[in-house]
């Protein structure tokens, strides 16, 4: 038995599962934690399934934060899903405790591992294959706001220090241009351009928040649609998952990040810009399902400035893929040469699309507004 599988079954073995395991084989496609599906068969308990996971140390250099703030979140979110007369062993994740009663089990290495049970009936998909897939997502993270509203955010840690802070990662591409490690800047002038051009834009949401204009909430920071369980029998968005990042933070970035992912149609290293477009009725259809879910939780200031979460989020998506460009694609994986360069240009496009129907997205929100 290799070592890596000795640390599994010691994480097994640190959780009762009810019933005897009788495998645990790896599951789904995400890169950042080791995950594995646990089967158990009948014992006191039923058939049941559960997700085990060992949480990327690379990524999170505090597990105990992070599952600190996914246990108080998930707590809360159980309480409110009841409260209102639904299922919350299917509308939210939950904390499998350990034998000892802890939220994660740490092996000899350091790993952290937890469990979460399986939601059963239930899809991920990667990508909006319909709008109407796209609005299911929109509404549970809309949900998610809605329902999180009043949950104190200045208690949560901050996982990922600064990690949607446009202004750092302004200047971090200003250090990377200005190092040139790689002698890459040559060929990204009107890249740099661009970015110069909108830099007053970088400090527009952050210089709300420090005006108070904007709230700090308990935001999700990474609301793709795979990270939504669509129910397989009604095709609806039921439960939000990967809390990893949740943390202090802005509506609008969460906001903003979906449209960045979903309102448009090309991949995201497309390299004929004349296929990457920003989808206004894509947007359109999120907004409406998003503030659907929300449901008035959100202040007026914070409707105003959804057009600009989807800017920025955009924004700075593309600034990050330019300087780990110019420092050496080390943190994007990259599988050929020139791929961060053609991700940032991709976001550059979309935001200039923005730009040019900014009008339209402000009216599209003033239709759906509450």
């Amino acid at each position: 038995m290799s070592q890596a599988e000795q640390y599994l079954q010691q994480a097994l073995d640190a959780f009762d599962f009810g019933g005897q395991v009788v495998g645990a084989v790896r599951y789904g496609s995400g890169h950042i934690n080791d995950t594995f599906c646990v089967h158990t068969q009948p014992g006191e308990d039923p058939c049941r399934r559960f997700i085990l996971q060992r949480i990327s140390a690379a990524a999170f250099h505090h597990p105990d934060q992070v599952m600190a703030n996914i246990v108080g979140v998930t707590s809360y979110l159980g309480k409110q899903i009841a409260a209102a007369g639904g299922d919350p062993e299917r509308e939210t994740m939950s904390v499998y405790a350990t034998r000892d009663g802890k939220s994660f089990y740490t092996d000899a290495e350091g790993g952290a591992w937890r469990v979460y049970p399986f939601i059963e009936g239930t899809v991920c998909l990667q990508s909006a294959e319909t709008p109407e897939l796209f609005a299911a997502s929109a509404l549970a993270f809309g949900n998610f706001q809605r329902m999180l509203k009043d949950y104190p955010a200045d208690t949560l840690y901050e996982t990922i220090p600064r990690f949607h802070d446009t202004e750092d990662r302004l200047a971090k591409l200003k250090a990377a241009a200005a190092a040139d490690p790689m002698g890459r800047v040559k060929e990204v002038g009107p890249e740099l351009d661009f970015v110069t051009a909108r830099e007053a834009d970088c400090s527009v949401a952050l210089q709300a928040l420090r005006e108070g204009k904007l709230p700090l909430r308990v935001t999700h920071n990474d609301t793709k649609l795979n990270n939504v369980l669509i129910d397989r029998a009604s095709g609806k968005g039921i439960c939000v998952i990967d809390l990893d990042t949740v943390m202090p933070g802005l509506s609008i970035n969460d906001f903003g990040d979906s449209i960045r992912f979903g309102a448009n149609h090309s991949a995201e290293d497309e390299q004929d810009l004349s296929k990457v477009n920003f989808d206004l009725s894509l947007y359109e259809v999120y907004t409406k399902a998003f503030l659907e879910g929300a449901g008035g939780a959100l202040t007026a200031a914070e409707l105003d400035y959804l057009p600009w979460g989807a800017k920025l989020m955009t924004l700075e998506c593309g600034i990050r893929f330019l300087t780990d460009y110019l420092e050496g694609d080390h943190y994007f994986r990259t599988h050929r040469p020139g791929q961060n360069l053609d991700r940032c240009r991709t976001q550059f496009k979309l935001v200039a699309d923005m730009e040019d129907c900014w009008e339209q997205m402000k009216a599209v929100v003033d239709k759906y507004r509450p």
